[in-house]
């Protein structure tokens, strides 16, 4: 049997473990806890630590420092071991796990803040994920105090079995992103339609309520405030919630599922856990009639831009 043939039965019996349910729910109220207990910073820390202010999710880049940190350590101990490396070897392996521990304890924080909106097969293949991450945090925290009392083959070893457990989670958190999405963009970014649809009748709108629509397969979702009609895409960039079964709060969509807002002029996310930015459409209203188009960036203008506009 391959060795991906190994693995994908492991991940498979992990996203099937229901026995992970009932202790997986009780974690996700310890960390809505947490933070609701944070009072009025509760939210802008989550954002914070979901990476809405960089665009993209905080704990995938978080989760480099640990992994090059404890990967250098693991280096310089095989040196130290072998008496290859100099006196300042160990040392450096010690600074190496160090900054490890304080790095794994960040990407923790992100991870943790990430996982409470996962379901089902994701959210076990995460608590699996984090156990190991915890599991090598320890091992590596019990290196460095092997370490500082002089027991340097001990920590090595612990520092050893970490990196193999870091491995082992490295694979399900790659599972977690590329085979199960979370983290991903789930945001309908297509590029049609390309020129003025007509997908509604004005009439039909309610003042601040979301009204969703499809064009040509694409879900679109209009609101009509104050007099002018906005259109954005019709799910969430989360995790693909509906957002026509949203709402308005404070001019902002709201995402049904996890919370999500989004600014209807520009599609920015107001609030996560979505990091990623709303598709918006281009809109104008005809004999009564609401149409949309794509909205593309500007350009400078060309023959060839000029030409694609007056097609238009």
């Amino acid at each position: 049997m391959s060795v991906r043939s190994l693995l994908e039965r492991a991940t498979a019996a992990v996203e099937r473990w229901e026995l992970l349910d009932a202790p997986g729910y009780q974690v996700e109220h310890g960390i809505s806890l947490t933070f609701l207990l944070t009072g009025r910073w509760a939210r802008p820390l989550q954002d914070a630590l979901h990476g809405v202010w960089l665009g993209h999710p905080l704990h995938p880049a978080l989760v480099a420092v640990p992994i090059g940190a404890w990967s250098t350590a693991l280096v310089l101990d095989g040196l130290d071991a072998a008496g290859r490396g100099g006196p300042g070897v160990g040392q450096a392996a010690r600074m190496g796990v160090r900054v490890g521990v304080v790095g794994a304890a960040a990407a923790a924080a992100t991870g943790l803040t990430d996982w409470q909106h996962t379901h089902d097969a994701a959210r076990r293949v995460g608590m699996v994920h984090a156990a190991l991450n915890g599991a090598a945090l320890g091992l590596y925290g019990w290196s460095l105090a092997d370490r500082s009392r002089g027991r340097a083959t001990r920590a090595r070893v612990s520092a050893a079995t970490g990196y193999l457990l870091t491995v082992a989670s490295g694979h399900l958190g790659g599972t977690l992103a590329h085979r199960l999405g979370i983290g991903g963009d789930h945001a309908v970014r297509t590029a049609e339609p390309r020129t003025f649809t007509a997908v509604a009748e004005q009439a039909d709108l309610t003042e601040g309520v979301p009204h969703p629509v499809d064009v040509d397969g694409v879900p679109v979702v209009l609101v009509a405030e104050d007099g002018a009609v906005h259109a954005v895409a019709g799910s969430c960039p989360h995790l693909g919630g509906p957002l026509g079964e949203g709402w308005l709060h404070r001019g902002e969509l709201v995402c049904p599922w996890h919370g999500s807002r989004f600014d209807l002029a520009t599609g920015e996310p107001a609030q996560g856990p979505s990091t990623a930015s709303l598709p918006c459409f281009d809109v104008r209203t005809r004999d009564g009639r609401v149409e949309v188009r794509r909205r593309v960036p500007r350009r400078t203008a060309t023959a060839l831009t000029t030409a694609e506009e007056a097609s238009r």
